[in-house]
């Protein structure tokens, strides 16, 4: 198969434009101090898409502040390049697609997942993310990526994978499927020029590449598992057994976050614009993910034995209970 590994041990890639129509690193909140005075200032390494808005969301009604958290996000390109700064004690959590969890539990990286973070809207006609394809372009469906280059944000993550199951349902050929890495913010750029043949993409760089002509040709996401979980939020096992409580009232206020978010859709729509630059038109077009509190552990246990299909593992397998507690 022509795919690059991809090294756990690269440096934490800062962004101030990782992905939307560029972004910039968060602040820290003014939040209340927890009930013995004391404020932590918390740093999460994220991926700023839509699916992190409960994040900011959270922040802003005060869910972090209540609990003495005082956040400060890091924006980077992916998952991947996130987790060697939880480890590293970089960040003390952070955002991840699922399979690069499971990648670097399998690596012999301690890492585990504390909270959810997103999940597919299960339709495969609109969702989160999508690969997407210039307006004359001959490819119409999934089996025709096959031979082409497709970009995803990084390389041997959830995008590459349910792109494969995609291609592989469809009836083509996954293993010829050339993968390039590419921000989200310059995937549309990239498409538009013809540097590359399709581009999986989340929100908004989705919407944005769909205004300027470009068509859905399959959503991964929604065609591998209409319930699959998509990212959670994560810490290492040294910072989980360091400071119990903090991981305790970190993963109470995403939860907090998931369920207001969920329930006041306009709000998170909203808080985007303070972590991307988009504007009316894309915000009001864009689709959320879905934001449930808990895994959906059918789903994990399916992109596991993609993972495997596809040889990310090695010789190893990911230990999905002890991962996704």
């Amino acid at each position: 198969m022509r795919r690059r590994i991809l090294g756990l041990a690269t440096a934490v890639v800062t962004v101030a434009g990782a992905a939307g129509c560029g972004s910039s690193s968060a602040g820290s909140s003014s939040s209340a101090a927890s009930a013995d005075g004391k404020t932590t200032q918390v740093k999460v390494g994220i991926v700023p898409i839509g699916d992190v808005a409960p994040l900011y969301l959270g922040q802003k009604k005060g869910f972090f502040g209540d609990r003495g958290i005082e956040l400060k996000m890091e924006s980077a390109q992916g998952g991947a390049a996130i987790i060697p700064g939880v480890v590293s004690g970089q960040f003390q959590f952070g955002f991840s697609n699922t399979t690069s969890l499971m990648i670097a539990q399998t690596k012999g990286v301690p890492v585990t997942s504390v909270a959810n973070g997103s999940a597919t809207t299960g339709d495969t006609e609109t969702d989160v993310s999508g690969v997407a394809v210039k307006k004359d372009s001959p490819i119409k469906s999934a089996k025709d990526l096959a031979g082409r280059t497709v970009a995803v944000n990084t390389l041997q993550n959830i995008g590459d994978t349910t792109v494969r199951e995609a291609v592989r349902l469809d009836g083509g050929d996954p293993t010829e499927v050339k993968f390039v890495e590419l921000a989200f913010d310059q995937m549309p750029a990239a498409l538009d020029s013809g540097q590359v043949d399709a581009a999986w993409m989340g929100e908004p760089a989705l919407t944005i590449a769909k205004g300027q002509g470009a068509r859905v040709v399959t959503s991964p996401f929604a065609v591998t598992d209409p319930k699959l979980t998509l990212t959670t939020y994560f810490t290492s096992t040294q910072e989980a057994q360091k400071d119990p409580e903090l991981v305790k009232n970190f993963a109470a206020a995403v939860t907090e976050s998931l369920e207001y978010a969920t329930a006041h859709p306009d709000e998170a729509r909203q808080v985007l614009t303070e972590y991307t630059k988009i504007d009316g038109t894309v915000l009001k077009s864009l689709t959320l993910p879905l934001w449930p509190t808990a895994y959906d552990m059918a789903s994990l246990e399916k992109l596991a034995s993609l993972g495997e299909q596809d040889g990310l593992f090695g010789d190893k397998k990911p230990d999905l209970k002890a991962l996704f507690p």
